[in-house]
């Protein structure tokens, strides 16, 4: 393969590793100081918090990892939560209990859960925005002596994870280091102007330049931004591709520019922030998360509680928890959590628009383990994953995405080879069922069950005739052979 240079007719040039687009579906782990304490308000989703409370809603989000700047803010339900049950401890004081309950941490059984689930690939969060880092770090901390695990958990997770089969990859806050900028944050304007500059500019790069060296990623997956200029991020992403040659990045990269400092001015900031809350009150409840703006250079984008609703031309992965919070809740209960069937249509309609799921887990911070709720509805994708991933691995979108019967069970559309898969998003109890506005012609067969499906025309729909009625499972599935 050609060297990479670090320009971005040379990047931009380079294609999406093969690999990524087929895996479809892969595993985010947010883990670490935050998951002692595991606490965030039950606010419901970050964006309503943002529409509803937008004063101070950095403080009041839903996720857990945003801990240590939720309890500098007086009066959130986080600062009286801390308050009561751990007095005036500053937030250091996790270090160690953490780093206690790593003796109870088996990252193989972790590996083998991910596996099972139908998982390709795992991202872990390796350094977020409290600035622990998760492996012992040769790059000090200049603001906060002895922020790094004792313990290589990424390194002892990456071989666990390979071991297994799966792709490992990298998260890195670039963005946010609460260790470097300690100043309290409320507003979408506060934490956009908060990117350290001055030492972070260093310190980050050698960090994830470390990470490179010693892990190989096979994603490299940066948040919120980052602290250099477009030069130097260009340098690394073109070193990164030519020590990993199937190597992604993701879209977080937005680098300083004299626009961007100006937000550090609190006029310029304040305004900013009138204009976003008024934007964000005319939001309906079905926005509930963001979409990070395009960058010059990324392998995909990356929705967060949020998808694209048609097919995309760039790749993108929508990326959620499986509640309103990415790491632990201690306030989550079953509840909380999504359900089985909206998590699987999130994959779902990923492979259908060009996009992957990156579904996260949350283990506790006391025992490494990971909660019940979590790991039933891993259970559940794996025995879904297993019986129709054919329908997923793989596969690109059609000519259209969406469908939807005569009884009105959406449907979504996936081509592998020259078949078409019809997906229901819903559950068939019915020996025939018609597809609105839809002509095919082949051989259809039902996923999972190899029992044969009828076709036959009806002016503009599509009637499908089953030999065996499907069973009551979510989501059964049509393949119709040389359809494409």
């Amino acid at each position: 393969m050609a060297k990479i240079e670090a320009s971005l007719a040379s990047l931009n040039a380079r294609p999406l590793p093969a690999w990524y687009n087929a895996a479809k579906f892969g595993i985010f782990i947010h883990w670490g100081l935050f998951s002692i304490p595991a606490f965030a308000p039950r606010v419901g989703s970050i964006g309503e918090v943002f529409r509803k409370d937008y004063d101070r809603a950095v403080a009041m989000t839903p996720y857990t990892e945003w801990y240590w700047n939720a309890i500098r803010t007086p009066g959130t339900p986080s600062a009286d939560f801390h308050r009561d049950h751990y007095g005036a401890a500053d937030y250091a004081a996790f270090r160690e209990p953490f780093l206690e309950g790593l003796k109870s941490w088996d990252p193989a059984a972790w590996a083998e859960a991910f596996r099972d689930a139908g998982a390709r690939y795992v991202v872990l969060v390796t350094k977020h925005h409290d600035g622990f880092c998760l492996w012992p770090s040769a790059v000090a901390n200049p603001h906060q002596s002895g922020w790094t695990s004792s313990r290589d958990i990424v390194g002892d997770l990456a071989a666990a994870v390979r071991a297994a089969g799966l792709k490992f990859g990298v998260y890195y806050s670039g963005g946010i280091d609460w260790t470097f900028n300690r100043q309290p944050l409320l507003t979408l304007g506060d934490f956009m102007a908060s990117t350290p500059g001055g030492d972070y500019l260093d310190y980050a790069e050698r960090q994830t330049r470390e990470l490179i060296e010693r892990y190989q990623p096979s994603v490299l997956w940066n948040d919120i931004a980052w602290p250099t200029g477009a030069g130097r991020l260009n340098r690394l992403f073109a070193d990164y591709y030519n020590a990993v040659a199937e190597g992604v990045v993701n879209d977080r990269w937005v680098t300083a520019s004299p626009a961007r400092s100006l937000l550090r001015i609190k006029a310029v900031r304040q305004a900013m922030d009138r204009r976003i809350k008024a934007y964000m009150r005319t939001q309906g409840e079905e926005s509930h998360g963001v979409i990070p703006q395009e960058v010059p250079h990324s392998d995909f984008r990356t929705p967060e509680y949020a998808a694209f609703q048609t097919i995309q031309d760039k790749k993108w992965e929508a990326t959620r928890g499986m509640s309103h919070s990415f790491a632990f809740n201690r306030n989550d209960t079953e509840a909380d959590y999504e359900s089985f069937e909206a998590l699987l249509t999130t994959l779902i309609d990923g492979a259908a628009r060009n996009g992957n799921l990156l579904l996260n887990v949350g283990p506790r911070g006391v025992d490494a383990g990971i909660p019940g709720e979590q790991l039933s509805r891993l259970k559940r994708f794996g025995v879904w994953l297993r019986a129709h991933g054919e329908a997923i691995y793989g596969a690109r979108p059609w000519t259209r995405s969406d469908g939807e019967t005569t009884d009105g069970v959406p449907v979504r559309f996936t081509a592998v080879g020259g078949d078409l898969n019809l997906i229901f998003l819903g559950r068939i109890g019915e020996e025939r069922v018609v597809v609105r506005d839809l002509t095919l012609a082949g051989l259809g067969r039902l996923v999972g069950e190899d029992s044969p499906v009828v076709l036959e025309q009806q002016g503009p729909d599509l009637a499908l005739t089953f030999r065996a009625t499907p069973t009551a499972a979510f989501a059964p599935i049509v393949r119709v052979s040389g359809a494409v």
